[in-house]
């Protein structure tokens, strides 16, 4: 049982002279256990979005958003630790560029790369996972004592963050910093429409870290963290959180980085996808709407339609004149699936060097994410695009017949 003491002062009315005496009553206390719950099959995704500036040498060089979609799966649950499968998608736009001096918003959100993970979870909180993998980044964050709290109860917990430098500095390891996390229990605090026993989760970072090989290396890192936690103790998770942070590295060559920012999450539990059901109704939307050139088939990542003759200006990414009709009819049916996030993937026929068709295929997924946004199919969050320039053809480029089928954009309803 888990009490407070208040104390209450009592009058005893039958004495002439009011006497005040005091008491201290024992009253049972609202408190809280917290610990995660794994059951096996268990799937949910969530979402954050980091909004960071970054510095170097204390002058701004960008502000960016960064959306990580992270797909979960409990595939098992062994001595009451969970054994987790996760899917980790980074993605990002710029807000703002000091090198062309203005605000750079753009619509969606260009990919960045993907991480698959495999670690076990107790009920605790503490995490084991091998040494090859970058994600989770934060880890061992929460861990909770095996004990009731109430609220204003402190406890601490070492952790870590791995970070993933291998194109900024040449660090080819995953590359850990260690710190100690502390706690404090909150009490119910509301997120959104509801109420959440919520804690706080403080850290802060100040290290001179040995030498790993890399083009450059940090030879000190110092940072603060701030969090407040949302616990949904329904499903033994986070529910959301919100974080104010700032990570310095000043490197080996004496150049000193700086990321600073606000960063919010949310668990969004995820239905399984019945692909077979749904292949069948977009086939039959595709037809009933007499849209053109679209192909539609299941993949790993959910279904996919592709548009196999969107037309655009040569060497851009202009759409021709009436390729927009086309678009409309697949934002018919995309509507019909709000709950999903889409994936726009661009590709491009061998003719050009590598760069120059990645960044047309970017900018050809680009123009049909931004049509889609301006239609209200999707909120800039719902929406990442992605170029694969010519590493994904479908046909033989050596003919033109080929190239016109390499010269495409797909659009993908995900899974999680």
């Amino acid at each position: 049982m888990c009490y407070i003491y208040i104390m209450r002062k009592t009058v005893n009315i039958i004495s002439i002279i009011f006497l005040l005496s005091f008491s201290f009553i024992p009253v049972k206390a609202h408190c809280e256990i917290f610990e995660f719950k794994h059951e096996k099959g268990t799937r949910y995704r969530i979402i954050s979005v980091v909004d960071e500036a970054v510095l170097v040498e204390g002058f701004l060089s960008h502000r960016a958003e960064i959306l990580n979609r992270i797909a979960m799966e409990i595939t098992d649950v062994v001595d009451g630790k969970g054994r987790y499968k996760a899917v980790f998608q980074t993605s990002e736009r710029l807000t703002y560029d000091t090198q062309a001096k203005e605000q750079t918003y753009l619509t969606g959100f260009q990919w960045s790369r993907e991480y698959e993970s495999e670690f076990e979870r107790d009920k605790l909180g503490r995490i084991t996972i091998s040494p090859q993998y970058y994600m989770p980044v934060v880890r061992n964050v929460p861990v909770f004592p095996d004990k009731d709290l109430k609220p204003g109860d402190k406890w601490y917990a070492e952790a870590h963050e791995v970070h993933d430098f291998r194109d900024a500095f040449g660090i080819q390891e995953p590359y850990k910093i260690p710190f100690n996390a502390f706690y404090e229990y909150l009490g119910e605090r509301k997120w959104k429409e509801n109420n959440y026993p919520a804690f706080s989760v403080n850290y802060n970072i100040d290290t001179r870290p040995p030498q790993v090989r890399g083009r450059l290396y940090p030879v000190r890192i110092t940072g603060t963290f701030n969090q407040i936690v949302y616990w949904d103790r329904s499903i033994g998770k986070e529910a959301a959180y919100e974080e104010k942070f700032s990570l310095t590295f000043t490197m080996s060559n004496g150049v000193k980085y700086e990321f600073r920012g606000t960063a919010n999450a949310e668990l969004i539990e995820a239905d399984y996808m019945d692909k077979e059901k749904l292949l069948e109704e977009i086939a039959e939307e595709i037809n009933r709407l007499e849209i053109p050139d679209v192909s539609v088939k299941m993949t790993d990542e959910g279904i996919s339609l592709s548009l196999d003759e969107i037309k655009f200006y040569a060497d851009s990414s202009m759409m021709l004149p009436g390729e927009q009709e086309k678009l409309d009819g697949i934002a018919d049916i995309l509507k019909r699936y709000p709950d999903r996030d889409i994936l726009i993937s661009g590709h491009a026929a061998l003719a050009g060097s590598k760069d120059y068709l990645l960044k047309l295929s970017q900018q050809r997924a680009r123009a049909v994410a931004d049509y889609f946004l301006a239609n209200n199919v999707r909120t800039p969050d719902r929406i990442v695009t992605r170029g694969y320039g010519a590493d994904k053809p479908i046909a033989d480029n050596s003919t033109e017949e080929g190239k016109r089928k390499n010269r495409r954009v797909e659009i993908t309803i995900l899974e999680n």
